[in-house]
């Protein structure tokens, strides 16, 4: 009868007895969705690398403060993240970050590939115009899909605190992206040459009909 696979937390209680394997096996199992997350909050291939071997480092020397208050992929994250954030705060860049294929801001027709990537550009585009402080939050629950209370913990803020940077973050979005969800809203709205063109036409009626 073949044993269990050991869960995440028993590979993190293994590592830090002792046990020269389990880490690289916990490395294995959550390094492809650990360096997505730095990918995505980065964007620099470069700079999402150094930031996930800087996580895993901390990770390494932090397996015996890990309490279980939460689950080892969340715990990974918060490191992740935090490792980003740090370099973003020593470079003072403002990176943004890509949605996926499909996500809470795709637009709700259906569009072509070149559609498709044109309106990841301006998604991509709007996400940096926020400040970093909105655009973290966002980030975590709108697009990594995370609690408002994980995000909290991540990120070391109050949860009334992520409850309002993403409301103020998204009302952004909402104004830049706005035509992603309406796009014949532009197309409706009358220009100032077919204005003058109508008030003409009206100006003329009304004199045929002696007004």
């Amino acid at each position: 009868m073949t044993a269990a696979a050991p869960t995440d937390a028993d590979l993190l209680a293994a590592h830090a007895s002792g046990d020269p394997h389990a880490f690289s096996e916990l490395v294995r199992r959550h390094r492809d969705r650990m360096w997505a997350v730095a990918l995505r909050t980065l964007r620099d291939p470069e700079e999402a690398a150094d930031a996930l071997q800087d996580a895993f480092i901390s990770a390494f020397r932090a397996a015996a403060n890990f309490r279980a208050e939460s689950q080892v992929t969340t715990w990974l994250h918060r490191i992740v993240v935090n490792a980003c954030l740090d370099r973003v705060r020593r470079k003072q860049a403002r990176p943004t970050v890509p949605l996926p294929e499909t996500g809470v801001h795709e637009p709700a027709t259906p569009r072509d590939s070149m559609a498709d990537r044109e309106t990841r550009l301006v998604i991509k585009e709007a996400l940096a115009q926020l400040p970093e402080d909105q655009r973290m939050p966002i980030v975590l629950v709108d697009v990594e899909g995370y609690s408002v209370h994980e995000t909290a913990k991540m990120l070391g803020i109050a949860e009334g605190t992520v409850k309002s940077r993403c409301a103020r973050g998204r009302a952004k979005l909402a104004k830049v992206l706005g035509h992603l969800r309406n796009p014949d809203a532009a197309a409706n709205v009358p220009t100032s040459e077919s204005k003058r063109e109508r008030d003409g036409r009206s100006g003329a009626q009304r004199e045929r009909e002696g007004r």
